[in-house]
């Protein structure tokens, strides 16, 4: 199954044999603004055909499949496609696994079942790597470390200076409470975060506390109707 495209847009490859998943995949990936999926493949033979076909700038690929692995179709792309990058997207767990995968030169590794915002944040990361490294290419500069390592930066947050969060704070939830409240204008309570993002109050508490202490938000008390004071939250 293939699909048309924009030549601006990054083009995706879906190599996945449960034919729902895939489709599932292709409208998760749709939803990120700048890319499109040109194709699903269930099995080799549609892999093989479709990526020599195609050439799709990236590959989504699975690694179990009844005829093939999807690791050693990796070492098939890397190998033969090189201008074609590659997410892993998989239920395998092993550490094995992903340290093959790793090794064999993939933009990312998600595991299933996949999370919409865990692969919007990898796409937009490669569609960043992909227009720094378009520029570079086309300026044809040598570059400094500094550009290395934004390459090389992958899916991490250059802004973050301490890339380890505490115990009890993950990252993408800490996305959506920091995206929550940079939305609005008149600060959010813990109760009203919780009610927009689909966490419990005090799961809200303890994130936007995480984000006072580190002095990213600005918190204040507000009296109620009843006169009982509430933190309010407030971007800076």
């Amino acid at each position: 199954m293939t699909y048309n495209y924009s030549k601006d847009e990054i083009s995706v490859l879906i190599i996945e044999d449960d034919t729902r998943i895939a489709e599932i995949n292709r409208r998760l990936v749709e939803k990120v603004p700048g890319f499109h999926v040109i194709g699903i493949a269930t099995d080799e033979q549609e892999a093989k055909e479709q990526i020599i076909i195609l050439r799709p700038h990236l590959v989504l690929l699975d690694i179990y499949f009844p005829d093939m692995n999807g690791l050693d179709f990796l070492k098939v792309i890397r190998g033969d496609f090189q201008e074609t990058d590659v997410i892993m997207i998989t239920a395998s767990r092993e550490i094995n696994s992903v340290k093959e995968a790793i090794r064999g030169g993939v933009f990312d590794f998600i595991v299933k079942p996949l999370i919409f915002d865990r692969l919007k944040t990898s796409l937009e990361k490669y569609r960043e790597f992909r227009s720094k490294l378009r520029k570079m290419q086309i300026e044809n500069q040598n570059v400094d470390q500094y550009e290395i390592d934004e390459l090389l930066d992958r899916i991490g947050q250059k802004e973050q200076l301490n890339p380890y969060l505490p115990k009890g704070i993950d990252k993408i939830t800490l996305q959506k409470v920091t995206e929550a409240l940079n939305e609005s204008e008149e600060g959010l309570n813990a109760e009203k975060i919780s009610n927009k993002i689909g966490i419990s109050r005090s799961t809200a508490r303890r994130y936007l506390e995480y984000l006072v202490a580190k002095e990213q938000i600005n918190a204040d008390l507000s009296y109620g109707e009843v006169g009982r004071p509430e933190r309010i939250y407030r971007k800076k």
